[in-house]
């Protein structure tokens, strides 16, 4: 297991992690803010869906959701019908447009990656990539994996202290 000076660096490097988010955030269309671009691309990745597995791939509240749609269905980019195994539900299904907005995000993200990681080795890629994932799915069995109540002498919600970038 690693020492905590490592997980400590790590949240530094997660913290400074963000200006790459912001960066990639910055060459998305202007009409397709981050929001509006996941749902365009779980929609792409998972398929037709109900809100309410779009709200838990996105891991927000429900509202959250509601407006992203909002947007990518003003736009063309997704249709909205009604399921029927549940006619009061939706079912949610990228359009031919939306199809085309998520292939021009994908098109400039790889170009911005492929510009800023072009001293990077095609293993160094492979690795992060790999590693990304494994952190990626660790997270995730963590979030559907049911957790004991905490002990009496411990708090349910530990303190936590916001991570400083150096």
């Amino acid at each position: 297991m690693a020492e905590q000076a490592q997980y400590e660096e790590l949240v530094r490097q997660f913290s400074a992690f963000g200006a790459v988010k912001r960066e990639m955030g910055r060459i998305l269309p202007s009409d397709c803010p981050s929001g509006s671009a996941a749902v365009l691309t779980l929609l792409s990745r998972h398929g037709d869906m109900r809100m309410s597995k779009l709200a838990e791939l996105l891991a927000v509240d429900m509202s959250v959701t509601s407006r992203h749609v909002a947007h990518v269905a003003e736009r063309g980019w997704i249709e909205r019908s009604p399921d029927p195994a549940d006619k009061r539900s939706r079912i949610l299904r990228l359009t031919p447009a939306g199809e085309d907005r998520v292939r021009e995000m994908s098109r400039l993200t790889t170009e911005l990656l492929a510009e800023r990681l072009s001293d990077w080795t095609d293993e160094e890629v492979a690795q992060l990539t790999g590693l990304m994932t494994r952190l990626r799915a660790s997270f995730d069995d963590c979030r559907s994996a049911h957790r004991p109540p905490a002990p009496p002498d411990r708090p349910e919600h530990p303190t936590r202290t916001p991570a400083i970038t150096q």
